[in-house]
């Protein structure tokens, strides 16, 4: 029945544009999963406007934040003992010390991860370990964001059906996966710092820069 309900769900919100988008996001991140992972949902839209991929993204990631208050607030009602029943008690320490340390990063990367990573999981955890709202919910935004914007790239660039694919294979092996996207993301940002360190810093012509070494060198005889 539930899967039932979530394919009529799917079937009359997605025709709604980009709101449908949003009450589909808020479903699948409060209620119950959808039957087609939310990225993959985010692709079509994508395909079939590549102007409004940002706007699409943002309301997924949105939506998404706002519906991971529900699980949130259970968690936070008292959910310590639930929470033990579904995991073993060092695994439950091991979630405390992280959420102690980097409670940012132990939301924000699980969030970034598609299915079958259990992010409801995670976002229960954080209510009972009383993580700040604003936090939370910036922490999951900012994950969403990052996945949504993945899958939304690849598809404009490369077409829906390898992101699919990409979808597909991150899925099947998500730990080889994420590695090479971090690698990729890595690759981009220092690419991008240093051109902008270039930009602040341009480099002297060739002739220039060997008057500036002889002018150098004469001072330092002299």
């Amino acid at each position: 029945m539930l899967h039932k309900l979530s394919a009529v769900l799917l079937a009359t919100l997605k025709p709604l544009g980009i709101w449908g988008l949003g009450g589909l996001a808020l479903i699948d991140s409060g209620l119950f999963p959808l039957p087609m992972p939310l990225d993959g949902i985010l692709v079509g839209y994508a395909a079939a406007d590549h102007k409004k991929l940002l706007l699409y993204c943002l309301m997924a990631a949105g939506a998404s934040a706002i519906g991971s208050m529900i699980p949130y607030y259970v968690g936070r009602a008292g959910g310590e003992l639930f929470l033990l029943k579904r995991i073993n008690r060092e695994r439950y320490e091991r979630m405390r010390d992280r959420f102690e340390s980097q409670e940012f990063m132990a939301i924000m990367i699980p969030a970034m991860c598609p299915p079958p990573m259990p992010i409801k999981l995670f976002e229960f955890a954080a209510g009972v370990f009383e993580m700040k709202l604003l936090r939370f919910v910036t922490a999951i935004f900012a994950g969403k964001m990052i996945q949504f914007l993945f899958f939304g790239l690849i598809t404009v660039l490369y077409g829906p059906e390898i992101a699919h694919a990409g979808r597909h294979a991150l899925h099947e092996h998500p730990g080889i996966m994420l590695g090479m996207v971090g690698v990729v993301v890595v690759g981009i940002t220092i690419y991008i710092v240093r051109k902008l360190f270039d930009r602040r810093n341009p480099d002297l012509p060739a002739d220039d820069a060997t008057d500036a070494n002889v002018d150098e060198d004469s001072t330092l005889i002299t």
